[in-house]
């Protein structure tokens, strides 16, 4: 097996007694960029210079896509496995994962070790305690997950966010599938409880997307105008809903997708599950 350890600002973690092989260790950004990643192009190469298996467009073309049921392992069986260890952040996760769908080589092993909270982690029930995450990422098995994008082609490690650009509960729509999750126009005035968004997580299985109606803002995001802190963070557990896909509409749309917004407002912005399942170490 070819390992790579890739450490996000995170040079605390430097024993590695569960190894069993010889790794690459590389100290990256909090939020690794396009060039930091080439390495994992290059280790790809080097393991699988050919890829013998159905592109994403004839995957795309099948008439009835198989892929859309429960996750399942990469086709791809190279001589030599290839595994990713990620140290870092959701954020930093999803750099790398969004590196590796935009070049097709999800089929990569990854495993993550987080460091912070993570909703990536308790999504796959990873170990809280580092130690015990980072030997289950060494040495663990692959669990296949769905991989949820956004159509920026950006991978969501562990959790993504519609909300208004401007401080207020959102205008818009959002579609879980065939089902409205959101229809609403803001308030003038930003309540203590509204609706002010739509969060989605990926889910272990198909169809792929869970998602739910955020009835406060982001933290910070709101600033409080009285003696008494404005609740944040909450959502509404009834507004559950599932699907492959999730769709938004509004006139100024701000997306997060593991804390990273984009730079600039969006009108429309679709979440969907991707073609390649994600090879991911978990329990």
């Amino acid at each position: 097996m070819r390992l790579l350890v890739l450490r996000c600002d995170a040079p605390h973690i430097n024993e590695f007694p569960a190894l069993s092989t010889s790794a690459e260790i590389h100290d990256l950004p909090a939020v690794p960029t396009r060039k930091d990643l080439k390495i994992l192009d290059d280790a790809a190469f080097d393991v699988l210079p050919q890829d013998p298996t159905p592109s994403l467009d004839e995957i795309a073309k099948q008439p009835d896509v198989e892929h859309l049921s429960s996750p399942k392992f990469a086709p791809q069986q190279p001589e030599t496995r290839l595994r990713i260890v990620v140290i870092g952040s959701d954020a930093a996760l999803s750099a790398v994962l969004t590196r590796l769908m935009r070049a097709d080589n999800l089929w990569a092993e990854i495993g993550f070790v987080p460091v912070g909270p993570s909703t990536a982690a308790k999504n796959w029930g990873l170990p809280t305690d580092e130690a015990a995450a980072l030997e289950l990422a060494l040495t663990g098995l692959v669990n296949p997950a769905p991989l949820i994008r956004d159509d920026a082609a950006v991978a969501v490690a562990g959790s993504a966010t519609i909300t208004n650009w401007e401080p207020a509960e959102i205008t818009g729509e959002v579609i879980v599938d065939d089902h409205v999750l959101i229809r609403h126009e803001a308030a003038s005035k930003a309540p203590r409880r509204g609706v002010y968004g739509a969060r989605l997580v990926p889910m272990l299985d198909a169809p792929g997307i869970a998602a739910v109606i955020m009835d406060t803002p982001l933290p910070g995001e709101v600033p409080s105008r009285s003696l008494f802190p404005r609740p944040s963070g909450s959502v509404i557990p009834e507004s559950f809903s599932t699907g492959r896909a999730m769709q938004a509409g509004g006139p100024s749309l701000q997306i997060r997708v593991d804390g990273i917004s984009r730079k600039r407002k969006v009108e429309r912005v679709t979440f969907y599950r991707h073609l390649r399942d994600l090879q991911i170490v978990r329990p």
